[in-house]
C-alpha cells in the first residue's frame, strides 16, 4: 500500500511552536554553551572519513608536523561546533538555515582530550525585505578549549522565522547578556 498526500494537509512543521524566534536574539547579547569532549577515536574516525591528512591520522606524522601531536581536523571542529549549536538552541528555534559564513579562522589546534564550548554573540539583526516573516541574524561564534583559549572563530548569518502574531513574546531571552 502506498501513502498518498492529502491535498489540503498542512505540513507538521507549519504548526510547530518554537522556543526561540528571530525576535528572541538581541543585538549585543552573548550566550555561552556546550561541553564537547574531543576523543582520539572521534578525531581518527572523522579524519579517515573526511580529512585524511597524515597529522590527523598518524601519531608519527603529527609529531613531525606543526601541530606536534595528533590534532582534530578544523572541519571536525566546525562539525562539533554545529552539534553544540543544535543541542543548545537551533533545534528549539524557528531556524530556516543559513545563507553562509563571512569569516572562519582556526586559531589553535584542537587535540584529543580537549573539551570545547561555544560563545555566541549576536552582531546584527534585520528583517528580510523579500521574505515576509523571516529575519536574519549575523552572529559571531568563538569556540573555546578547556583553558578558555579561542581555537576557532566564525562569523555568519542565520535565517529565522518571526514569531507568529498569536504567540506572546518569549519571557526569557534566547541570548541573555553575559
Amino acid at each position: 500500500m502506498t501513502a498518498t498526500a492529502t491535498p489540503n494537509a498542512t505540513p507538521a512543521h507549519a504548526e510547530r511552536r518554537f522556543k526561540y524566534y528571530w525576535e528572541d536574539f538581541a543585538v549585543g547579547s552573548v550566550r555561552e554553551f556546550g561541553q564537547m569532549p574531543v576523543s582520539r577515536e572521534a578525531v581518527l574516525e572523522f579524519a579517515r572519513q573526511f580529512d585524511p591528512q597524515p597529522f590527523h591520522l598518524d601519531d608519527e606524522a603529527a609529531e613531525a608536523s606543526l601541530f606536534g601531536r595528533l590534532s582534530a581536523s578544523g572541519w571536525h571542529t566546525c562539525a562539533m561546533t554545529m552539534r553544540m549549536m543544535c543541542d543548545d538552541y537551533l533545534l528549539d528555534s524557528a531556524s530556516l538555515g543559513s545563507p553562509g559564513l563571512d569569516h572562519l579562522k582556526w586559531l589553535k589546534p584542537v587535540y584529543p582530550g580537549d573539551t570545547l564550548s561555544v560563545r555566541l554573540t549576536i552582531l546584527e539583526t534585520r528583517l528580510m525585505s523579500k521574505r515576509p516573516g523571516v529575519g536574519l541574524l549575523r552572529s559571531q561564534w568563538e569556540v573555546l578549549n578547556q583553558q578558555r583559549e579561542t581555537v576557532l572563530t566564525m562569523d555568519g548569518w542565520g535565517m529565522f522565522r518571526c514569531r507568529p502574531s498569536d504567540l506572546p513574546a518569549n519571557r526569557q531571552p534566547a541570548t541573555p547578556a553575559a
